[in-house]
């Protein structure tokens, strides 16, 4: 396993940006190059008050970018909900559904095959997932959405009171923009999902997954019951657990375990010896 830690300046957001990026290798030590492999590629993205290292410090991701033998980036998108932020001129979703995968497949061995590029998030990373796989539909063919913040249509009745959070009104008019015309605007799910869907190609593959004990459960619920009722397929789970990494450790591997993502390999056969006198073979003992 490589593990990259790059920096690099973007035109986007008009500063320097930080992410993290795995890549396999052949050995279990990370030592053998390989070649002129493309590797599959997963946009993986942070939670609200997260940064480019939190899948990395509270998941087994190593791990799982070993078994499915896909490569992992890791951006930083403060808590922009990876929206094009137009008050500020920060444009997040461009940066995620345009420059970052043009410099990761520039300078990394990255497939630029839009069925070997995956978008995945948690919480506000879930739903900038969604948003961003749908409207760069043509970069990404998968979506896994983990326990996403689908918040928008608490903006327009917020207020400006200050709470713990910070996420009041005047927080949801710097990233949603006008919250008077939010609810028909892309950045309501729905809307932009029918959207795609009437366009009728480059659906992306969606996997949606929520705790059953997370405060954002009845809003994935609603999205899926949406998506079922205009014939957008896709995939919800949900399972036993709250807003918490075991949970998003859990179900991001059942989103990629699901998409079959590593080369089938024969069964291993264990290695034996021969008994001189029986003749019949014993497995080696370690």
């Amino acid at each position: 396993m490589a593990w990259f830690q790059v920096s690099f300046g973007s035109s986007k957001l008009k500063r320097q940006v930080n992410a993290n990026v795995l890549i396999p290798a052949d050995d279990r030590m990370g030592l053998v190059p390989r070649g002129d492999k493309q590797y599959k590629t997963l946009y993986l993205l942070h939670g609200y008050s997260g940064d480019y290292t939190d899948w990395l410090t509270n998941t087994s991701l190593m791990e799982m970018a070993m078994m499915n033998d896909i490569a992992i980036v890791m951006p930083s998108g403060e808590n922009s909900f990876y929206l094009d932020i137009e008050r500020s001129g920060r444009m997040y979703s461009e940066f995620i559904g345009q420059e970052l995968v043009d410099f990761t497949r520039r300078v990394f061995p990255l497939s630029r095959k839009r069925e070997d590029t995956i978008i995945g998030g948690l919480s506000m990373g879930g739903y900038g997932a969604l948003y961003n796989g749908l409207k760069h539909n043509d970069v990404f063919a998968h979506v896994i959405a983990l326990s996403s913040a689908l918040i928008v249509d608490t903006a327009p009745s917020s207020t400006y009171e200050p709470n713990m959070m910070g996420i009041h009104r005047g927080y949801f008019e710097e990233v949603f923009g006008d919250l008077d015309t939010l609810m028909e605007s892309d950045k309501n799910l729905e809307v932009l999902a029918k959207q795609v869907l009437d366009k009728g190609k480059n659906l992306p593959d969606l996997y949606i997954a929520c705790g059953w004990n997370d405060n954002l459960c009845y809003g994935n619920r609603k999205f899926s019951k949406y998506l079922n009722d205009i014939g957008f397929k896709h995939i919800y789970e949900e399972g036993a657990g709250t807003h918490e990494w075991p949970f998003w450790n859990n179900f991001l591997k059942r989103g990629l375990a699901r998409l079959e993502l590593a080369p089938k390999m024969p069964p291993m056969t264990p290695p034996f010896w021969t008994d001189a006198e029986s003749d019949s073979p014993n497995p080696v003992t370690p």
